[in-house]
């Protein structure tokens, strides 16, 4: 997991250094794609949190498949001359709002959890004395 959050701010450091310009009829392919991108990137942290399997095989097909998806989407699109590249944004930016929701609330709830361990020690403590 150290190893994706290192990479992510590494492509990030990246971009930013090395202003690379996009061309202008690629730029619906690159969002598309980064939103994807992103996808499997919460799909995965959600997966790290709540203890399903997670596997990095799954994860680099999860990332090729969605980049190849959101690409095919758009250019279909383009060759039908419609938007389509919108219905894969909202698809994989509604995933990602489902997989964050999820990641927050175990999260939330294991800090709950927690907690009330902590107060029910402290008070067994207290009645010891």
């Amino acid at each position: 997991m150290i190893w994706s959050v290192f990479g992510i701010l590494l492509g990030i450091i990246i971009g930013v250094v090395f202003h690379v310009p996009i061309p202008l009829f690629l730029t619906r392919y690159t969002a598309v794609v980064i939103i994807g991108l992103l996808d499997a990137i919460f799909g995965a942290i959600r997966a790290e949190v709540t203890n399903d399997k997670f596997s990095i095989t799954i994860f680099i097909s999860g990332v090729f498949f969605n980049a190849l998806l959101a690409i095919g989407i758009t250019y279909l699109g383009e060759k039908l001359g419609l938007n389509l590249y919108l219905a894969a944004t909202v698809v994989f930016t509604f995933r990602i709002f489902q997989n964050v929701g999820i990641t927050r609330r175990v999260l939330l709830e294991n800090w709950m959890e927690k907690r009330e361990r902590e107060e029910k020690i402290e008070k067994v403590v207290w009645r010891d004395e």
